[in-house]
């Protein structure tokens, strides 16, 4: 099966909210017509980055030929899940993702587990597939088991899908390809973006401790521009991920993502794009 190339609109968030017309016009130029959106909640009510409606969002997708194929929101007790699911439905999304979450212990993985799989009921109710999106956190041990493994194991798998950020697993200090085989028909989507070689040490357990409470805080420690670069200018081996992606045949898309840059972030972006339609073309040929 062939994988299709997307963007996670949290690579533009700045572009967007300056013109977020304007930039989708110009992701439409560079070629992306895949488009994983985010959702916020704000003192104004739910927000998808920019002084925009979710029907506005649609009419502008359908202009320009791209759909949205599904959307990152903060997943906790206090989701508006009618609004969510509204406004999903109203840009074209069919999919929600938990965009992160954080774990101090096995019970709360547990917690989490058991609330994800209502959750997932409440999306499937709507006609949404929920998934969760992973960063290095995910990979912590808590009695002999990643949190990974731990929600892998205790989430119903027609509820509960998984979007596979290849990167962060390796921040994590896992392979990414042995994950997407025990991710197995669950992992849906991956997430993309590369490591500079200056990036040191790689595993950020090495740096916070593997025992440590990893909080909000850690991961805003992590958002250094210099811990992130765009596909094909890193040393991550993104083909061979493409290729265990595409043999394994359960991924859909490959989303674009970088979460920090010090440059242009749509010209960033833009070489993405051609560096992994690149990398695509090389094990199509």
């Amino acid at each position: 099966m062939t994988i299709s190339i997307g963007l996670q609109l949290f690579s533009v968030k700045d572009a967007l909210q300056r013109d977020y017309i304007g930039t989708l016009e110009k992701l439409a130029q560079i070629g992306y017509t895949n488009l994983e959106m985010v959702i916020r909640k704000t003192d104004e009510g739910l927000s998808l980055g920019g002084n925009i409606t979710p029907s506005e969002v649609r009419r502008q997708l359908d202009r320009l030929g791209m759909k949205a194929v599904s959307s990152h929101t903060r997943v906790n007790e206090e989701t508006d899940w009618e609004g969510i699911i509204a406004a999903n439905q109203e840009i074209g999304s069919t999919g929600i993702g938990c965009s992160i979450a954080f774990f101090a212990n096995k019970r709360d993985v547990l917690n989490f587990c058991e609330s994800f799989n209502r959750y997932g009921e409440i999306c499937k109710s709507g006609g949404m597939q929920l998934y969760y999106h992973n960063h290095f956190q995910e990979f912590q041990v808590f009695e002999g088991e990643t949190v990974m493994d731990l929600m892998l194991a205790h989430t119903d798998p027609q509820l509960v899908k998984f979007e596979l950020d290849t990167y962060w697993a390796v921040r994590g200090g896992v392979d990414p390809i042995e994950w997407m085989s025990k991710l197995g028909d669950r992992c849906i989507m991956l997430h993309q973006k590369d490591l500079p070689a200056a990036a040191q040490p790689v595993n950020w357990f090495d740096v916070f401790g593997a025992n440590s409470s990893i909080t909000i805080d850690e991961l805003y420690k992590t958002q250094d521009p210099a811990h992130f670069t765009q596909i094909g200018q890193g040393t991550l081996p993104i083909v061979d991920y493409l290729k265990e992606a595409t043999s394994l045949g359960h991924a859909k898309y490959v989303f674009v993502e970088q979460d920090v840059t010090a440059g242009d972030e749509v010209e960033g972006v833009a070489t993405s794009y051609r560096n992994l339609e690149r990398l695509l073309q090389q094990i199509t040929v």
